[in-house]
């Protein structure tokens, strides 16, 4: 049996539609207002879930002059990231309301806790998993509190090497249920096509026994198809109202339409995948009248032998298949046959 994780009474796995997550991340600008419809746009698109960021500017940094506290280059250049994550983080007295919301929607919602009292947050509203992000997968005394809970925890790799994914997969078994979503991430905002490598995907179920996935940060839909395609389970992409409106994922997200979409293709990518496949299949039944068959093409008398001017390999399919040419040609007609009529075993000898 394939392995698969729930979340919420829904399976996830190869044997399962995939799961797409919303990724609201910072783009409700500061609104509440705006951040609600944003939940009410992202159910709209069909997707699985939605997932928020609960931090403080407070609890994943500190404010500092130094140099290492500032970013350079990117989105972001030139913010110092206690300014960035105060800009970008979703004030925790909005949970219960983005937590209602999504549910009204009938809509799965989960957040990324960025340390343990955002967990505890998060279990008073009864998320039913635990997203890690890339940059805390190293943060292990973290991983295991999540993992502590008994839900399901998924994980992105972005920047890790073997070793370190090794590490964090490792002590979520140990702390928790042992349910775990791996998902391959490039941790660059946005990520260049050329560097997605989302052959990772499938090797990174293999080689840790989870359910594999992709954070996608590239532009577009392409890597996310792709990986579904290579037995990818998970699809994580940032979701935004409109990118002109700006915000501080808004360059690599998707707007309505285009998440809709994006949904859209990676179920019917995966519904494509089906199973190895090389009989004729049900649907296929009435094509076969089209096919090609040997036929008449020219009258021919009885006696007369059976020749290239006479036979030919047309369309439709109701004579003998075409392989059989080789052995008919010079055989005498049993009787008068007349153009058009599909050859039959009993018109020669």
């Amino acid at each position: 049996m394939a392995l698969e994780v729930t979340i919420a009474g829904r399976k996830i796995g190869a044997d399962h539609e995939p799961y797409i997550i919303c990724e609201l991340s910072g783009n409700h600008n500061g609104s509440l207002d705006r951040a609600l419809q944003l939940v009410d746009a992202a159910a709209a698109t069909g997707c699985d879930a939605i997932k928020l960021q609960t931090y403080t500017a407070d609890t994943i940094t500190m404010e500092s002059d130094r140099p290492e506290f500032f970013i350079h280059g990117g989105p972001w250049d030139g913010y110092s990231l206690h300014k960035l994550y105060q800009e970008a983080h979703t004030p925790w007295d909005w949970h219960a309301a983005l937590f209602e919301r999504a549910k009204s929607h009938g809509v799965t919602i989960f957040s990324s806790p960025f340390d343990d009292t955002a967990v505890y947050l998060l279990e008073s509203l009864g998320a039913p998993a635990y997203k890690i992000a890339s940059f805390e997968l190293v943060d292990l005394p973290l991983v295991a509190y999540a993992a502590s809970k008994g839900k399901p925890l998924i994980m992105s790799t972005g920047m890790a090497n073997a070793s370190e994914i090794e590490a964090a997969v490792q002590t979520a078994r140990k702390f928790g249920s042992g349910e775990i979503i791996l998902l391959h991430c490039v941790s660059n905002y946005p990520a260049d096509i050329t560097d997605a490598h989302v052959r990772t995907v499938p090797d990174l179920g293999a080689k840790y026994a989870c359910v594999p996935g992709l954070s996608d940060h590239t532009h577009g839909v392409a890597a996310s198809v792709a990986a579904i395609a290579l037995g990818g389970a998970v699809i994580e992409k940032h979701f935004t109202l409109a990118r002109a409106d700006g915000g501080p994922d808004a360059s690599f997200s998707l707007e309505p339409q285009e998440f809709a979409a994006l949904v859209r293709d990676c179920k019917d990518a995966w519904k494509a995948l089906g199973h190895v496949h090389y009989d004729t299949l049900g649907t296929e039944a009435g094509s076969k009248t089209f096919r090609r068959s040997l036929y008449v093409v020219r009258d021919v008398k009885a006696g007369e032998p059976l020749s290239k001017d006479n036979i030919r390999s047309i369309r439709p399919g109701l004579g003998l298949p075409p392989a059989r040419l080789w052995s008919v040609l010079g055989k005498s007609a049993t009787r008068d046959l007349q153009r058009g009529e599909p050859l039959q075993d009993d018109m020669f000898g």
